[in-house]
């Protein structure tokens, strides 16, 4: 039971509780804010008795959770006490047959980059991560510099671990659905102007990234999706192309190889598209080229990818990371602007507004999954709808003229 009384400071009455922390005596003064008087006295009387009860309800309910915590201590499961770093990895490697070998990877990478040396420093037992040690690790992330977004990724994978345990008893419930999640920063890519790109297609004219660069702006495709291009998704009767494959880089043996896939980012992202005229050109073009470097290099070509499109000279398929990097390096060597690979997809949807093209079949030409998609990153360009709604908004709230005749 904690004891107290009331004294007197400078003109006001104050509740001293006498209070025991950690097995010692303390002195606690709380303000009642009732000036000293005959009056307030016995007001002042029942604020300390109301004072009194609310700490000691606060040291009942301390005491309970301290109870509670050292029964769940003693029933926790051995597979709770294990390092949380170790139990990462051991996750990372019961998901990985059943995740794309792509999302693998970057969960590996997350893993290597941050989670395993965090947390191995820190030394925190799956059973005793609590929200809080969620949250000091996102902070560390983002005094990195790194933007929400990068905190999201990892708070997904995170969460998406932790509610394993929790589906198999070894938690009783996950503490990362106690952490607020951070709202998503908002990236706008840069675009080219149509101008621009032309500058670009003269700078990479005979360069070996010339057909990966332009099939990825005319279709605005994804890296991966341009890389994925093979022969047998070129229709050159029906004038048809399909995105239905991909090529992504991945580690193996310690060295990063291309690897080809026929998973894509969303059901959506399967399409098939109008064969452009001037695509269809390059392709075939393309395929005299390919015939060609097979009879003058004959066995020192490299026929493990006689189905791909996008290959070099010798046969080998073009790796995702030098195309960034390659790429790169054409923006400099030519002093143009500025901007990714990933932005032709970009600028392909730019232009295609520009032209007065709606946003749906935008989204079906991009292989969105959803509408929302393609509105919440291109609505801001759709200077045309803006122009209708300004028109709408000027024939609205007009006095009509009343004949006098």
């Amino acid at each position: 039971m904690i004891t107290g009384c009331l004294q007197k400071k400078s003109g006001y009455y104050y509740a001293v509780l006498y209070l025991k922390v950690d097995g010692k005596r303390k002195t606690k003064w709380i303000a009642t804010k009732l000036p000293v008087s005959t009056t307030s006295e016995r007001k002042a009387q029942k604020a300390l008795d109301e004072i009194r009860m609310q700490y000691e309800l606060q040291e009942e309910a301390k005491a309970k959770q301290g109870s509670a915590e050292a029964v769940l201590a003693k029933n926790c499961p051995p597979e709770a006490q294990v390092r949380f770093a170790d139990y990462m990895e051991k996750w990372l490697n019961s998901v990985r047959p059943s995740i794309a070998t792509a999302t693998y990877q970057s969960y590996s990478v997350m893993m290597k980059a941050r989670v395993i040396p965090y947390f191995t420093k820190a030394g925190i037992q799956l059973g005793d991560l609590t929200p809080q040690h969620i949250e000091d690790f996102y902070q560390t992330i983002l005094d990195d510099g790194c933007t929400t977004n990068t905190v999201i990724h990892y708070h997904a994978i995170i969460r998406k671990a932790l509610q394993s345990a929790v589906k198999k008893d070894i938690l009783a419930k996950n503490p990362a659905d106690k952490v607020e999640r951070p709202k998503k920063n908002v990236f706008r890519g840069s675009f080219y102007s149509e101008e621009e790109m032309l500058d670009l297609f003269d700078a990479i004219a005979g360069d070996p990234l010339e057909l990966c660069v332009k099939i990825a702006a005319y279709y605005g495709l994804r890296r991966s999706e341009a890389l994925g291009i093979r022969w047998d998704a070129v229709d050159f009767e029906r004038k048809t192309i399909s995105i239905a494959h991909k090529v992504i880089e991945v580690n193996k043996d310690g060295k990063y190889v291309p690897l080809g896939e026929d998973v894509l980012k969303t059901k959506s992202s399967f399409r098939t598209l109008p064969l452009i005229p001037v695509v269809e050109e390059l392709l075939l073009a393309e395929k005299d080229k390919q015939a060609k470097n097979r009879r003058l290099f004959k066995s020192a070509y490299c026929r493990d990818y006689l189905d791909y499109v996008c290959v070099d000279e010798m046969g080998k398929l073009l790796r995702p990371n030098f195309v960034t990097e390659h790429f790169g390096w054409i923006i400099k060597k030519y002093s143009l602007r500025k901007i990714r690979f990933h932005d032709l997809r970009h600028t392909c949807a730019s232009l295609l507004l520009s032209n007065g093209i709606p946003m749906k079949q935008i989204q079906i030409w991009l292989g969105h999954s959803t509408f929302s998609t393609t509105a919440d990153i291109y609505a801001h360009l759709d200077f045309s709808a803006q122009e209708q709604s300004a028109a709408a908004m000027s024939a609205m709230f007009q006095r009509k003229e009343v004949s006098t005749g």
